[in-house]
């Protein structure tokens, strides 16, 4: 018999799944357990990572694990950027690297960039990153100065097609600055493909779930054909219903008792981990998550699984700590309302 779900004890599960709690793990731990996190904003990822490690981890730990090499952020998906482990990101560019290179075929063209075009970009990077890491505006002025324009769209392009390709990814910070150097990539390959990708379904489902398998077509945008052969082999993925739907989650489900109140940032897997978000945040939230559908998504609130709010960051030039701002859409009680006040208060990420 399916074990049923209400969407109450749905979406407390999912945030145990997500660790929205906390848990006992280092950073590198986080993001591999996950596969990898959406990755789009530097500064927010640093935070999601954080906020889902151990007690007590920061954003200069989590920047750490990427300085150890452990951490890794690349385009793994979609074009999109995403933070992982190198030996998830080689796994996942195994079974998605064509079809991004198909898709974005033509930009290419239409930015001048041929074949020869791009194997001479490869090649002039991959020579200079050999003797040291690279800032994105080294990568670039070391492009036009062997005849290589990148103004207007192509130096992202063959940034992207190369870290697609297996060649480079986003390592350690700059010492000085609070960016990325462009490192080599280790041209890891997947010794069993079959299993890796069998090991990112899991990750996948025991990170986030429940999920459907809709969702998780949409975060790797790998057929449903291949998805499924892989589920198949996933000893503990165990089926669900939520509100008559099936789902998956990894072993046998936890207590869906009440969780408590936290604050995410932008662009995190709550939100962005999901085809159909409708469970966690209604018509209204997911709106003002994204105003005006401008692909920019705000900070929020969660409470006992609901999407309730968003946050942001008052500017000031004062060096003193200063809280978040919470703006609530939808209606919580009193006892919500501290929890949320009890979170602001105790934001440690910046």
């Amino acid at each position: 018999m399916v074990i049923q779900f209400s969407g109450e004890d749905a979406r407390r599960i999912r945030w145990r799944s997500q660790l929205l709690g906390g848990s006992d793990l280092l950073p590198a731990d986080v993001v591999n357990r996950a596969v990898a996190l959406q990755g789009q904003d530097l500064p927010a990822v640093l935070r999601a990572v954080a906020l889902r490690s151990r007690p007590g981890t920061t954003v200069p730990d989590v920047r750490a694990a990427f300085d150890g090499g452990v951490l890794v952020r690349s385009w793994p998906m979609r074009g999109t950027l995403f933070v992982t482990t190198p030996e998830h990101l080689a796994a996942l560019l195994f079974f998605t690297a064509e079809r991004v290179h198909r898709a974005t075929a033509r930009n290419r063209e239409e930015l001048g960039l041929d074949d020869r075009t791009v194997a001479h970009a490869r090649d002039v990077l991959l020579e200079a990153l050999e003797k040291h890491p690279l800032s994105r505006a080294e990568a670039l002025s070391l492009w036009d100065a062997a005849g290589i324009g990148t103004a207007g769209g192509p130096g992202y392009r063959l940034l992207l097609h190369l870290a697609v390709a297996g060649h480079v990814h986003w390592g350690a910070f700059h010492p000085d600055r609070p960016e990325q150097l462009l490192t080599l990539a280790p041209g890891l390959v997947p010794a069993d493909p079959e299993a890796a990708l069998a090991q990112i379904v899991r990750g996948f489902v025991l990170a986030r779930g429940p999920v459907t398998e809709a969702d998780l077509a949409w975060w790797t945008k790998l057929p449903r054909t291949v998805l499924r052969r892989a589920a198949a082999t996933v000893e503990d993925l165990t089926t669900v219903e939520v509100g008559g739907v099936p789902a998956w989650i990894i072993g046998a489900p936890p207590p869906a008792e009440p969780t408590g109140a936290v604050l995410l940032p932008g662009f995190d897997e709550w939100i962005l981990g999901y085809a159909d978000r409708s469970l966690t945040a209604g018509p209204a939230m997911l709106e003002a998550i994204v105003p005006g559908r401008n692909g920019v998504f705000r900070p929020v609130v969660v409470v006992d699984g609901v999407t309730v709010g968003t946050w942001r960051l008052p500017r000031t030039t004062s060096r003193a700590k200063s809280e978040p701002v919470v703006e609530l859409l939808e209606r919580v009680p009193a006892a919500a309302r501290r929890a949320i006040d009890q979170a602001v208060a105790a934001w440690p990420h910046g």
